[in-house]
């Protein structure tokens, strides 16, 4: 087929692909301009960029410093487009959003919860804002609330599916119907959503889709559904710009099916991850009670969590496996090597060319 460009705003890219960020120092400048690099979109997730032990002094500052660095790196290395993941449950979200903004960043992607409240966050309509949603009915509550309080729309949004890794937007009941919740069944009705804002402000609002994206074929199969690109995150982690640790990478590629799972994180949501020493300690209830000096999360239950997920987040990107949780995309498995951003990326390309163009 032929690969159509995706444009958010006026940023256009020859591949219609996204690099998801993933939280805690897993996507940071390096793989970020690495896709800028080859034709896509790539992404620096805002969230635990800080160093740990730093933080714990100052968590707001350390948090904002190491954002602007990570910035700032990414374009010493690509002219490409580079985007910002914000998740409006920290409790720095505001400082955070004004950062990259202030340091020119022109695509902030916001999820982990709604982010009803991100247009009044930036003041500069340049910056192109792009809600994460997992449902035609989460589209339409955000575009509603965003067109009558902001009198503004999104210039794309995000559908993550069930398959998607990390954090997720699914209730246990949802997680046991995937096949009902599936992007095939989804992203129709979030075109629908989504077809009354453009309509109303009249410009296109590309929708993209992620969670379990794979190969080429599967990008095909998503753009002749309707989309406009797909969001890939678990695929580039696997890379050698991807800067988490080998152990963090040979636990995706030792991983089999049986080992994805699905747990609840101290943030009150469900999220998928390969199972490790870390959950199998969780599992038999041997971890230490924890303490919390950060307060990054505004949604955690600090009196009841059984873990920190920052820490455990940024003790696997470290390698300390026995005290780090990995999450991941449910096709994790199916990853058996480690190869350049440009490597993946040429084959992502030849996968969408080869298929056939919808008759």
């Amino acid at each position: 087929m032929k690969i159509p460009p995706l444009q958010i705003g006026k940023i256009i890219v020859p591949l219609p692909i996204i690099q998801g960020g993933m939280g805690v120092r897993v996507s940071l400048a390096g793989l970020a301009a690495a896709v800028a690099n080859e034709g896509g979109i790539g992404t620096i997730a805002s969230v635990g960029l800080g160093d740990i032990e730093q933080s714990k002094r100052d968590f707001d500052g350390v948090s904002r410093e190491a954002l602007i660095y990570e910035i700032r790196r990414a374009r010493a290395l690509t002219d490409g487009p580079i985007a910002v993941n914000s998740m409006g449950v920290l409790s720095n979200a505001l400082d955070l959003v004004k950062t990259l903004v202030r340091e020119g960043i022109k695509i902030i992607v916001s999820g982990a919860s709604l982010p009803l409240r991100l247009p009044e966050m930036v003041d500069d309509d340049s910056v192109n804002l792009v809600p994460i949603v997992s449902s035609g009915r989460a589209a339409d509550i955000v575009l509603k609330t965003w067109s009558k309080r902001y009198n503004r729309t999104a210039d794309a949004v995000v559908l993550e599916g069930p398959l998607a890794g990390g954090h997720l937007g699914f209730s246990a009941e949802e997680m046991e119907d995937l096949e009902g919740h599936s992007l095939a069944v989804l992203l129709p009705k979030v075109l629908a959503a989504v077809k009354s804002f453009e309509d109303k402000f009249g410009r296109r609002i590309p929708v993209i889709a992620g969670g379990g994206v794979f190969t080429g074929a599967d990008i095909a199969r998503l753009l002749q559904a309707g989309a406009a690109g797909v969001q890939m995150a678990t695929r580039f982690v696997c890379t050698d710009e991807c800067e988490v640790s080998r152990e963090f990478k040979q636990t995706y590629l030792d991983a089999e099916e049986k080992d994805i799972v699905i747990i609840k994180s101290p943030v009150g949501l469900l999220g998928r991850a390969v199972r490790n020493p870390f959950l199998r300690n969780l599992e038999a209830d041997t971890l230490d009670k924890i303490s919390c000096p950060y307060r990054c999360l505004a949604t955690c239950d600090v009196a009841n969590a059984r873990y920190c997920i920052a820490l455990a987040l940024s003790n696997a990107c470290q390698g300390n496996m026995e005290k780090g949780l990995v999450f991941c995309g449910q096709n994790a498995f199916r990853i058996h090597e480690i190869v350049s951003v440009k490597a993946l990326m040429a084959e992502l390309r030849a996968g969408l060319e080869a298929y056939p163009e919808a008759t």
